[in-house]
């Protein structure tokens, strides 16, 4: 009884632990970061933080697609804003559904489209597998015939000019790796292992980050058969002495095999939360 009152209380408090990460998780989503910036930035513009000085933001280039932060918007579009009322800033939300500028230079915009970064500094596109990062998901459809805001010229490496219309559609925001990416490995890490985290994720993951998982994962694997093992051979034991009390023993071993199922899931939730987060 001793030790599954203190198996109980591991798995209560690993629980409570994991739901409280998980409701600031969800909280970041209420929440947007005021910044510092040289440039004029429209709202719905895809921004990064400027190199060196992390109170800055600016328009994103298609060739620092690495660096996405977020989008900006107005400070009264989130219920949370954290800003410095001495200076004029522009706000960042990184999560949450947002209107972002995006352009059909890479085709029509369908609702559930990945959008990443375009050719125009701060404004997005479809993404396809050419595209490491991804901002979020366009929850409209954009074609750029009738339903424009306005238009662009772009010229290209030859000298061709080319019309791209623009629009602000909403997205739901959240910068990860590019599910569909292609290409993409972990230094260090074997490709299958590789492939099973940027499914998990959609975003860039160490090695070292991967291996903790993979060591966190292992832990709950011989905490989970350790006490399947000693709730067996116990019960087993048990069995054999008194035959009458089959019920109970069995009881028992449902009892250690739902609680060794606990810890393995419990695993799995830790190392989700590890690559996710």
């Amino acid at each position: 009884m001793k030790h599954k009152r203190i198996w109980s209380s591991a798995v209560v408090g690993v629980a409570l632990l994991l739901a409280n990460v998980l409701a600031a998780t969800a909280g970041a989503q209420n929440l947007t970061q005021g910044y510092v910036s040289d440039q004029e930035l429209q709202n719905g513009m895809i921004i990064r933080l400027v190199p060196k000085d992390a109170t800055k933001v600016e328009a994103l280039k298609k060739g620092n697609i690495a660096d996405m932060l977020g989008v900006t918007v107005a400070s009264t579009d989130a219920p949370v804003s954290i800003s410095d009322p001495t200076k004029h800033q522009v706000f960042v939300a990184t999560y949450g559904k947002y209107d972002v500028l995006v352009s059909n230079e890479n085709g029509v915009i369908k609702s559930g489209d990945f959008i990443t970064i375009s050719s125009v500094d701060g404004v997005g596109m479809r993404s396809d597998g050419n595209y490491q990062l991804i901002l979020g998901k366009a929850l409209n459809n954009f074609a750029g015939t009738n339903d424009a805001d306005s238009h662009v010229t772009l010229t290209d490496q030859l000298g061709g000019k080319r019309d791209v219309a623009l629009k602000r559609i909403p997205v739901d925001i959240s910068v990860a790796h590019n599910p569909v990416y292609t290409g993409d490995s972990i230094a260090g890490v074997p490709h299958f292992l590789s492939n099973i985290a940027n499914a998990i994720t959609y975003k860039p993951v160490t090695a070292l980050r991967l291996y903790a998982c993979l060591g966190v994962m292992f832990l709950a694997l011989v905490i989970a058969g350790g006490v399947m093992y000693s709730g067996v051979r116990t019960g087993m034991y048990s069995i054999g002495r008194n035959p009458l009390a089959k019920k109970s023993i069995t009881r028992n071993l449902i009892s250690v095999v739902l609680m060794s199922l606990i810890v393995v899931v419990i695993g799995l939730v830790a190392v989700y939360l590890l690559l996710r987060i």
